[in-house]
């Protein structure tokens, strides 16, 4: 089974940019996106042309802004979104879809804002979130993928001492979350255990001061894995030369 996970920043958008190609040229199993800046509706006329796969979304209340979807080859076995708490489902950045062998959890992690004004909040959101997962797990293991929005270590992102609590994505209080979330969960985040020496790999780049094109970016997305799927995990790519948003796809694929 092959998954892909890409924050498009906007679907709408992401269409005019190829990314019904984008979505051939992988052929997935299952393509996760976040950041659809749109509703459900506009989600499913923006993809009309894509077939052979059924889409689930989830939009924000707030128009053009946030949203998760899921496309999927196979229709899972159930499919729901959000994780029970109002102040973070109004946003849409949860969707989860349910196969034989586990569940997959499509997430959009909130970021903690300029000046790291929504910090407080993100730490609320690490929390809560991590529960949802807790719940989950109770019942099937877990593929968790999204854009998390934080740089686990300082290898994760190119300039991690100019950044080091300073800038949203790699505080204390993210990291820390983020750790939290894994040991909690026994995750496995399958791109770094794969490829432990691959420093230079990133999801994300800033669209200021030409950040891609001199690779200062950031490894932001990933794709977490209970420890009792882990010896089924096969690969796990971040393709960073697929074009059309702030961020690339990344790639897993698992025996199932």
């Amino acid at each position: 089974m092959k998954i892909v996970s890409w924050n498009v920043n906007g679907i709408r958008a992401s269409i005019k940019k190829g990314f019904g190609e984008v979505v051939s040229n992988f052929d997935a199993d299952v393509f996760c996106v976040q950041e659809t800046k749109a509703q459900d509706d506009q989600v499913s006329e923006a993809l009309k042309e894509i077939t052979g796969y059924e889409v689930f979304s989830n939009s924000a209340e707030r128009k053009g802004y946030s949203g998760t979807g899921i496309l999927s080859k196979k229709k899972p076995l159930s499919f729901f979104a959000n994780i029970g708490v109002e102040d973070h489902d109004v946003e849409g950045r949860v969707t989860c879809a349910e196969y034989d062998a586990f569940y997959l959890v499509n997430v959009y992690v909130p970021n903690s804002g300029n000046g790291l004004k929504r910090l407080d909040y993100r730490s609320v959101w690490d929390k809560d979130f991590t529960n949802y997962l807790l719940n989950l797990q109770k019942k099937k293991p877990l593929i968790v993928t999204g854009d998390f929005n934080v740089a686990h270590t300082a290898n994760d992102l190119a300039n991690p001492k100019s950044n080091y609590n300073k800038t949203s994505g790699f505080t204390q209080v993210e990291i820390d979350g983020l750790d939290h979330m894994l040991h909690t969960l026994n995750l496995v985040d399958s791109f770094r255990t794969l490829h432990p020496d691959e420093f230079d790999k990133y999801t994300f780049w800033s669209m200021r001061g030409g950040a891609r094109s001199r690779n200062v970016g950031w490894r932001i997305d990933y794709f977490l894995v209970s420890e009792s799927l882990w010896p089924k995990v096969k690969s796990a790519e971040i393709h960073d030369q697929v074009m059309g948003s702030d961020h690339c796809p990344i790639s897993m694929e698992i025996d199932i």
